[in-house]
């Protein structure tokens, strides 16, 4: 099939179970599918765009309302939108940074926010994470200690995600923001896998920046996310321009140079509002994909001298595996070599492992019933037992 010229048809998430990380809470609802369609055009969210022309002031459709009620919904004080995780960061650290500023993140931090620092011409300085995986409020009280020895002053943000992308680890941020704002450090909190996932509560935390992924966690079209911020930064990060033309002395009047004016126009920012109300409503049932995700981990654990290396018992969906021992010593005989694996999977409809890979690798179980959790488990079972494995039941 074809949606057009050169361009086959999507099927992934209809055809087979797909445990692809990133993909996982990303997947659009039904309504955000239509709401696709009927605002496809890129600037069709701009049809009653009055003075101050500016996009989180539109009311039809209800886009001034949304940014509100996201606001709330993170018990944050502002939120704009903005084109994916990574826009946020780049928004803060361009506010906040300046050339040679010590900045805080973690050993297990994206690179994305690596590269906002750059981008501002700060200085990386990463917090260490134990043995287990785990950034804790300890290793961060001894960083900063560290930076001000080395530099002569603290850090001027700190850059903390509360999962991780390498482990699905659980991070203690309520803590870490703690000691951060006990040296005045502002602490950005990343959320790519827990806004729209699990309940979030910005002020709870004690963060003063919540960033969200649209297209990660939020069944968003991409590139979507949020920038949330309380109000004693709101007008710092979300200023409004000053610049003057020299000849035409244009001013333009409440844009905002962080978000270059407008962010989401159209279909990313519909996408978005449609599955809101579905987003809010899952969130509230996380236990019910910590147990579904269990299911599959021990599955995995079923097959003998199989590891999982994210902290256990489990806390999110995003789960980093080792199968050196198991399905990796498989591929040095087999004829297809690592590529047997994800095809073994495909052929019992399980997508989204990435092919080739035996030794280390992520799935995220966000979204599956607890019938595809068990039929997966059952799957690598079957897989280990075809290949000459031991699978305990």
């Amino acid at each position: 099939m074809r949606c057009a010229s050169g361009i086959e048809a999507r099927q992934v998430d209809e055809l087979a179970i797909n445990i692809d990380p990133i993909q996982a809470g990303g997947r659009l609802t039904g309504d955000a599918m239509k709401a696709v369609i009927a605002y496809g055009d890129g600037y069709s969210v701009c049809d009653n765009c009055r003075k101050p022309n500016r996009l989180d002031y539109i009311n039809k459709p209800p886009i001034a309302e949304f940014h509100k009620d996201v606001a709330g919904w993170l018990n944050m004080d502002a939120v704009r939108t903005v084109p994916g995780a990574r826009r946020g960061f780049q928004a803060v650290a361009h506010t906040f940074i300046r050339k040679g500023d010590p900045v805080l993140l973690t050993s297990l931090s994206h690179y994305t926010e690596f590269l906002a620092i750059e981008g501002a011409e700060g200085i990386a300085c990463e917090i260490p994470a134990d043995d287990h995986h785990i950034i804790t409020p300890d290793a961060a009280a001894v960083k900063i200690e560290e930076v001000k020895k080395q530099s002569g002053r603290a850090p001027v943000l700190a850059f903390i995600d509360h999962v991780d992308y390498q482990y699905g680890n659980m991070h203690d941020v309520k803590g870490i923001a703690k000691v951060c704002h006990q040296y005045d450090i502002p602490v950005l909190y990343n959320g790519a896998y827990t806004v729209g996932i699990m309940p979030v509560n910005g002020k709870d935390l004690g963060v003063d920046f919540v960033i969200g992924s649209g297209h990660k966690s939020m069944a968003s079209p991409a590139p979507s996310g949020i920038l949330a911020t309380t109000t004693e930064y709101a007008a710092e990060v979300f200023r409004t321009t000053a610049i003057t033309g020299d000849v035409t002395h244009r001013k333009f009047g409440i844009k905002e140079p962080e978000m270059m004016g407008c962010t989401l126009m159209g279909v990313t920012l519909i996408g978005m509002m449609a599955s809101f109300p579905h987003v809010k409503e899952r969130v509230k049932h996380f236990d019910r994909e910590l147990e579904n995700n269990r299911i599959v981990v021990d599955g995995l654990l079923a097959v003998e001298r199989t590891k999982i290396l994210s902290e256990m018992p489990r806390k999110h969906t995003l789960t980093r595996a080792d199968t050196i021992g198991s399905f990796d010593r498989v591929a040095e005989t087999h004829k297809k070599r690592g590529f047997y694996f994800s095809s073994a999977l495909e052929e019992k409809g399980v997508t989204g492992v990435i092919p080739g890979a035996t030794k280390v690798w992520k799935f995220n179980t966000y979204g599956m019933t607890q019938k595809q959790a068990r039929y997966l488990a059952d799957t690598f079972g079957e897989i280990a037992q075809e290949n000459g494995l031991t699978a305990s039941k």
